[in-house]
């Protein structure tokens, strides 16, 4: 079942996509059918730049998610605080 609940986040960063390296200033995440991966349903995250098809693609089950997020937390548990801006 889809539940179409769909999350966007405004982000500072850089992605790489087929023309190279590019800004990226938007977060798509939503829970649905994948394209590629080989699951029924997935969490995917499409980070971009507002320009239709230049855009980074993930899609992760939801094992994978949890574990980026956890994996994500404990890195940036590590970083002094006065690096974190």
């Amino acid at each position: 079942m889809c539940t179409y609940t769909t999350e966007f986040a405004e982000i500072t960063g850089s992605g790489k996509g087929k023309d190279g390296w590019f800004a990226l200033n938007t977060a798509t995440v939503y829970y649905d059918h994948p394209v590629h991966a080989q699951a029924a349903h997935t969490l995917n995250i499409d980070f971009g730049d507002g320009r239709p098809g230049n855009r980074v693609a993930v899609e992760l089950t939801a094992a994978s998610a949890r574990e980026l997020m956890a994996a994500i937390d404990r890195a940036l548990s590590s970083v002094p605080a006065d690096l974190l801006t």
